[in-house]
């Protein structure tokens, strides 16, 4: 079992707001490189999509229910039929995507998971479970953009980690890449 975090992000390590759903003042930076840029299965995510489950914080829950199962194109079908935990305290009705389930305590619902464990956007959760070094590899889709401001992966409180390039491939205007964390101690 792995924990990977799947992330847009800018040259200076900013990842909030990349479509332009939190209205923010840079918002949409990662789409503004084009859909074919965010489109389909860009972090190679492949079988463990479809053997894993998804982690998502609420607010990204919320977003991807209102947005997925309205669609029906190969990356569609696999991000639907995906079992996804969802991290909240306040979300009681997940009936609005498939196979979806709160979880209240992440870390004891990823020390349990014998899947994979993929986390896209959902930065809360991605700190938490950093803080608890629980993360096995980043896959970073880094846009050739510099915002200066906003929320960071790697925030200035975040532990040290010690990561490995396993692969960097260009993915239109943005480079994707793999990192292994060499620290990942389970």
């Amino acid at each position: 079992m792995s924990v990977i975090v799947i992330e847009f992000i800018t040259l200076d390590g900013v990842v909030s707001d990349p479509d332009g759903s939190g209205g923010t003042p840079a918002g949409g930076w990662a789409f503004r490189h084009g859909a074919e840029a965010v489109a389909g299965d860009k972090f190679r995510l492949g079988a463990t999509l479809d053997e894993g489950v998804l982690l998502l914080g609420r607010e990204t829950w919320q977003l991807f229910s209102g947005i997925w199962p309205g669609r029906d194109d190969p990356f569609a079908r696999r991000m639907n039929a995906v079992p996804k935990l969802v991290a909240s305290r306040t979300l009681t009705d997940t009936s609005g995507w498939a196979d979806s389930q709160v979880v209240d305590d992440v870390v004891a619902a990823v020390e349990r998971e014998r899947r994979d464990v993929i986390i896209t956007g959902s930065l809360s959760v991605v700190h938490l479970l950093m803080a608890r070094d629980l993360i096995d590899e980043y896959r970073l889709l880094t846009f050739p953009t510099v915002l200066g401001a906003g929320r960071r992966l790697f925030p200035a409180e975040a532990p040290p980690a010690d990561l490995e390039c396993v692969s960097a491939d260009r993915q239109g205007a943005a480079v994707l890449g793999r990192y292994r964390v060499r620290t990942a101690r389970r």
